[in-house]
């Protein structure tokens, strides 16, 4: 006959208190093995082990009716399992949306509708979050004197809030889901949008020939040229100039010159001005950084994209002279 124990030594062996132990007996989950002539409650080991497993999932706070089916058969451990963290992921992330929520409530000061707003940005779905881009750029690009090719391109950086997104990215759902709805804001970004392209040269930009060379042409050949300078090639390396000829003559179809030395040379010298610009401090009061330069930045952290790398401009002015007739020995 196996041994029996008392409710005070199940008690000592589960962690469990003996009131928790007469509890599970009364709510029906773990009946003790056998009552004493006394009335005492005695468990054998099998009923001490089904404790111990009340014990750990009471810790994971697994419901007792889930418990209960368990132990009667109902149900496997690992169907409670898996059950039982679909709930706790989809608890996360309630306390994550709610967190981002109130976080932004004390940053701001905020009052009841902006919490009411906050809350409904956070909990909007997939299609309604496409809808509220589509009418922001819909708004914005009215009238925008540009080619269908720059304004889709516009339209098409987005943000995708993932299934399980971080606090941080929820964040930033909240600030452009409050931002894209503003009239404001809207009006800002198509004001900057105006100034910015219509200009000689920002007309030029919008144009279908430049808006396929910057996202099909130009990309393919940037490529190309940043994947030889990972891999360490000199300027003047055969890959390099072949690719460095290639862009050249892109660009220089794009304003109806020839790609020769002298266009080369003039690229390049823009590429080592870029490059110059660049490494001057940027002025954070600039109608980019809060109008379409806030709506790019918080897109890109809602969808975790990576910062872009550098781009080598001293060394594609250095690949471009490779290929003129100036970069030929003994030329003055």
């Amino acid at each position: 006959m196996d041994e029996l124990y008392s409710i005070g030594d199940a008690a000592r062996r589960t962690g469990l208190s003996v009131s928790a132990i007469r509890f599970y007996a009364d709510a029906g989950i773990v009946a003790p093995t056998r009552l004493a002539e006394s009335g005492t409650r005695l468990y054998d080991l099998r009923a001490i082990a089904r404790l111990d497993l009340v014990r750990t999932l009471r810790d994971l706070d697994t419901g007792l009716d889930d418990i209960r089916r368990l132990l009667a058969g109902e149900t496997t451990l690992h169907e409670l399992f898996v059950l039982h963290l679909e709930l706790v992921e989809s608890q996360e992330r309630t306390l994550r949306a709610r967190r981002a929520v109130l976080r932004t409530l004390v940053g701001q000061g905020g009052t009841i509708e902006q919490a009411a707003l906050m809350q409904r940005l956070v909990s909007m779905s997939d299609e309604e979050r496409e809808r509220l881009i589509d009418d922001f750029w819909t708004d914005v690009s009215a009238g925008l004197d540009a080619s269908p090719l720059f304004v889709d391109s516009l339209r098409a950086i987005r943000p995708h809030l993932p299934d399980d997104p971080t606090a941080i990215q929820l964040e930033a759902w909240i600030e452009l889901g409050d931002l894209v709805g503003d009239p404001d804001f809207r009006q800002a970004v198509r004001t900057y949008l105006q100034d910015a392209y219509h200009t000689p040269s920002g007309r030029q930009m919008t144009t279908t020939p430049v808006q396929e060379f910057i996202h099909i042409t130009g990309t393919e050949i940037m490529a190309d040229l940043l994947a030889a300078h990972r891999e360490g090639l000199p300027p003047d390396a055969p890959r390099v100039k072949a690719a460095a000829t290639r862009l050249a003559a892109a660009t220089a179809g794009l304003t109806d010159r020839q790609p020769d030395t002298t266009f080369k040379t003039d690229l390049a010298a823009k590429f080592r001005l870029i490059e110059e610009i660049e490494r001057e401090p940027m002025d954070e009061d600039s109608a980019f950084d809060s109008t379409h330069g806030r709506y790019l930045s918080l897109v890109a952290t809602i969808n975790a994209t990576p910062p872009d790398p550098p781009l080598p401009f001293t060394w594609l002015a250095a690949a471009l002279l490779a290929t003129t007739d100036r970069s030929s020995p003994g030329h003055s």
